[in-house]
């Protein structure tokens, strides 16, 4: 008896903490949405037409201020991702780790390319500018640049991207890598593995540790109303696409599968109505580049 009321006050206790998270994460949104009616809104409509102020207040509040409030609070309450998830740079989870790639970068791109990959543009203002045209002109855009998420500390070191035939633009298959090292490759585990490389490293041994995801289309995020990329909820399906392709090129041999966790869900940031979650095994597939 003792046991189910100690069971139950946990139980309570962690719904009282995941209640006041999500009220955390939802009073800067209500702020910003106060703020924009009673002045943001107001000062650019005496100045704008009506439908060039609404989207120049959504674009501030949601893009600017509601991304730094958030930025804010994860200086407070940092995330503890590794060696699960990488995060959005406010710190919200993201995409599962699920794949591992061991060789140098130039064995990467090369293994990658050949199974018809493309090697992601970084975001600048000339690549932006690509990327509004094809999507006016209607046209493919293979490297089409990927947002920054985050893990070791820092911003992928390299994306590939592969568009999804049939499918119009905002479904594609993608992965980000993070290169890191470790010790002992027939003994490679969760604990040989190094999760604190903060700087990319060099070499011809590396670990490129990825997450891999199918994108599913467009939606808004939850914490911040932007309009992003939404994640079909097997990212497990996504690791094989990329391990199968890689071995039936005979681009890469499987080594081993490291168990990072037990199977976990990880909340997708974009709204979905089928599925709030993205499932994965817990598991990262790790593959030898060959030469």
């Amino acid at each position: 008896m003792q046991t189910l009321v100690y069971y139950k006050d946990k139980q309570m206790l962690s719904h009282l903490w995941r209640t006041s998270k999500r009220a955390a994460v939802l009073a800067p949104g209500l702020v910003i949405a106060y703020l924009s009616v009673r002045d943001i809104f107001p000062y650019f409509n005496k100045r704008l037409p009506l439908a060039l102020a609404i989207l120049v207040t959504y674009a501030l509040g949601a893009y600017i201020l509601i991304p730094a409030l958030m930025r804010l609070w994860r200086l407070v309450v940092p995330a503890k991702h590794l060696p699960l998830y990488c995060v959005t740079p406010d710190g919200y989870a993201s995409d599962p780790i699920n794949i591992g790639l061991i060789g140098s970068r130039e064995q990467l791109i090369m293994a990658m390319q050949a199974a018809g990959w493309h090697v992601a543009d970084p975001y600048t203002i000339r690549n932006a500018i690509f990327e509004v045209v094809a999507i006016i002109l209607k046209k493919p855009y293979h490297g089409e640049p990927m947002t920054a998420l985050y893990l070791f500390g820092r911003g992928q070191d390299i994306g590939f991207e592969m568009q999804l035939p049939g499918q119009g633009r905002g479904h594609r298959h993608h992965v980000r890598f993070w290169a890191t090292t470790f010790h002992g490759i027939d003994s490679l585990s969760i604990n040989t593995i190094a999760w604190q490389r903060r700087k990319q490293p060099s070499g011809k041994n590396l670990l490129w540790v990825g997450a891999a995801s199918r994108d599913a289309g467009i939606a808004f995020v939850k914490h911040t109303v932007q309009l992003a990329h939404m994640i079909a909820p097997d990212t497990n399906g996504e690791r094989e696409f990329i391990a199968d392709g890689l071995i039936a090129h005979s681009l890469a041999k499987p080594v081993t599968t490291v168990q990072l966790q037990q199977p976990y869900q990880v909340a997708n940031r974009a709204w979905r109505l089928r599925s709030g979650y993205l499932a994965t095994d817990g598991q990262m597939a790790v593959l030898h580049l060959k030469r």
